[in-house]
């Protein structure tokens, strides 16, 4: 069944993809600084914790989830105030395993198929998930202009999609099961989702598999055909995944502790206080909060009581990562993989038990 999804204005949402000109690591720490000294950054929602010095940088997307709420109230910056706090935005996992494989990173979103490539031997970085900030929906799906209703229909099509992103695991997975070859039975090309928009207007592409908000103005033309929920339902299921290098967590304990629960505190307002989580999304993403509230659709937002169960940190989130890496090898999108125990192990459960209740 297609997910259910509120069509707009691609030029309202084409906005939420230009944040990347005015958020830059230095203006996002600037303005950050600027709000607290000014009284505009909301108050530490945990204890403040003055003991910590480190110099971190952070890498976020522009998806609707919990790091957004903490960046745009200045959550990090008023708990952590010797700290010196800098993100950066990304646009997609991908770019994100480039950024920790360059050393620029210490902490930043990835999802759950870039994450294990990032500790797979080609990249071989030592790293682990410390937060998961959704279990991606119906939020990430397969869009064709071409009035396809199955995948079998865009035999021959063009279809675009993130390399080595959650959605591209997603359509690989999709494809292996409807018996399609990438590059026999179909073309598919490698695009970011902000490089889709101008793709799609000139027909370069007949279909693509991403996220919102691209996904949202592809739909002004476009018609679902599946989604990662239906691949989830299939048995492989797609994470949006905080994820660390280990080198940083080992040193910086504290600082984990107070980063979680301030994550936790995020999805409570996106569970309990949608409108409030719609105002601090929408603004950073550049939307109305009401839109923001209904981009926050087709996620599942855990907290951090539910991420420390079995079917999560307490076993299943590693058994995951093991499966994706295969998928990943059957599929040649990686070279080689990892003993199993490398990816069970790349999950760090301490902070999230620690503010788990």
């Amino acid at each position: 069944m297609a997910p259910r999804l509120i069509r707009r204005s691609a030029g309202v949402l084409a906005a939420v993809l230009a944040l990347g000109a005015c958020a830059t690591a230095q203006e996002a720490a600037q303005d950050a600084a600027t709000d607290t000294a000014s009284g505009q950054g909301e108050a530490c929602p945990v204890e403040v914790d003055e003991s910590v010095t480190a110099e971190v940088e952070i890498a976020f997307q522009p998806i609707p989830n919990g790091d957004l709420v903490v960046r745009d109230a200045g959550w990090l910056e008023a708990c952590l105030p010797e700290a010196s706090i800098s993100w950066s935005q990304f646009a997609s996992g991908a770019e994100v395993v480039q950024a920790f494989g360059s050393g620029s990173v210490d902490i930043g979103l990835v999802g759950s198929s870039p994450m294990a490539k990032l500790v797979s031997p080609e990249v071989g970085m030592d790293a682990q998930v410390v937060w998961i900030q959704d279990v991606i929906g119906e939020a990430e799906s397969l869009v064709s202009r071409t009035g396809a209703q199955s995948l079998e229909d865009l035999a021959g099509a063009t279809v675009a999609v993130p390399y080595g992103s959650t959605a591209h695991f997603s359509l690989l997975n999709a494809l292996g099961e409807a018996g399609l070859e990438p590059g026999g039975d179909l073309t598919l090309i490698n695009l970011s989702p902000d490089a889709m928009i101008g793709a799609w207007e000139r027909e370069e592409i007949d279909a693509a598999w991403v996220w919102n908000p691209t996904l949202e103005v592809l739909l002004e033309s476009g018609e679902i055909v599946q989604s990662s929920e239906d691949t989830a339902a299939a048995g492989t299921p797609t994470y949006d995944l905080t994820a660390a290098t280990t080198e940083f967590i080992s040193a910086n304990p504290e600082f984990m502790a107070v980063w979680t629960a301030l994550q936790d505190e995020a999805v409570r307002v996106i569970q309990e206080e949608p409108e409030s989580a719609g105002e601090a999304i929408g603004a950073q993403l550049g939307v109305a909060p009401e839109e923001a509230t209904e981009l926050l659709e087709g996620y599942v937002y855990l907290r951090a009581a539910e991420q420390a169960g079995e079917e999560y940190f307490g076993g299943k989130l590693g058994e995951d990562l093991v499966r994706t890496a295969d998928f990943l090898l059957a599929q040649q999108e990686v070279s080689q993989i990892a003993p199993p125990e490398v990816y069970e192990q790349a999950v760090y459960a301490d902070a999230i038990d620690q503010v788990a209740p």
